[in-house]
């Protein structure tokens, strides 16, 4: 008996080690990945000043980019995700009070369309990835809206990432760094005219993609904590029986066809219910075209 627990005991030992070594390694890898620092040249562009540029800013912050869902309704940042397995993400304060401040316009083009800080660190989870996609007009306008919003004296603790959280972004599952994931040369999209058209839906679709995925077929979000609730499937193999009329309602009362409520801590209704007439029916126009995949997809 004592010879067997001698092995046991050796043998967990020898586990414990190698899961110790594993752990070390994924730290050291993902560690030198995130400290990493990369020089991109950015794309320098006016940022306007008349009313009517800082008025469509608002509409592209507050509807279509969405930029108080991490930074806060008044963009003076917040805590994202608090999992000590995964990881405790802030957005930063982006007001004159925070870091806004300090940007210069090409500084807000490289961290936003680009996911690269002024001193060249990739920013943590900012999806410039999406934001790429967003034309010069647009971008410019939302900058331009975001420097005028009221200063906030908010600030927050330096981001933390749990063994879980590394492991996964080794592994591709989390896009824990936008910035590796992007060809910093290419061109951005030209204008496209606002019109109910499936062309100017796809562009709409910016950040429709970080939560239903990139084929828009939905499923779990890697890295988020078990209780949230998967995003729906809305190819056509989804919501295809939905009318315009029921996809409106969605987006503007977070009800679907039935009545029943979506969970709106996690559908964007507060942002969605901006959109105008157009850009719903530019959007439901282009949900109709994309290849029906089954629900899980991303």
């Amino acid at each position: 008996m004592k010879k067997i627990l001698r092995i046991l005991a050796i043998g967990l030992g020898a586990l414990v080690a190698l899961v110790a070594v594993a752990l070390g390694a994924v730290y050291v890898v993902s560690q030198r990945r995130i400290d990493a620092h990369v020089t991109v040249a950015g794309h320098a562009v006016a940022i306007p000043t008349d009313s009517a540029s800082i008025e469509r800013g608002r509409h592209v912050v507050n509807a279509i980019g969405m930029c108080g869902d991490c930074h806060m309704p008044d963009f003076g940042g917040g805590v994202m995700v608090d999992d000590p397995l995964i990881a405790r993400l802030s957005a930063r304060n982006i007001t004159a009070g925070g870091v806004g401040a300090t940007l210069s316009d090409l500084d807000w083009e490289r961290a936003v369309r680009h996911g690269v800080a002024p001193d060249g660190r990739k920013l943590h989870f900012m999806p410039a990835h999406e934001y790429a996609n967003i034309n010069d007009a647009d971008f410019a306008a939302a900058v331009a809206y975001l420097k005028q919003v009221p200063n906030v004296a908010r600030t927050q603790e330096p981001n933390r990432f749990g063994p879980l959280g590394r492991a996964l972004f080794l592994k591709g599952d989390i896009e824990l760094l936008p910035a590796e994931l992007m060809d910093h040369t290419a061109a951005h999209p030209a204008v496209i005219p606002p019109a109910p058209t499936a062309e100017y839906g796809k562009y709409l679709t910016v950040t429709c993609r970080g939560c239903h995925g990139k084929t828009l077929s939905g499923g779990p979000i890697p890295g988020t904590p078990p209780d949230w609730k998967a995003p729906a499937n809305i190819t056509p193999e989804g919501i295809g029986r939905y009318t315009e009329a029921d996809f409106t309602r969605i987006l503007r009362e977070g009800k679907r066809p039935d009545g029943t409520r979506l969970d709106t801590t996690r559908m964007p209704v507060r942002f969605t219910k901006n959109l105008s007439d157009t850009e719903v029916q530019a959007l439901y126009a282009f949900l109709k075209t994309v290849p029906p995949k089954p629900f899980g997809g991303r």
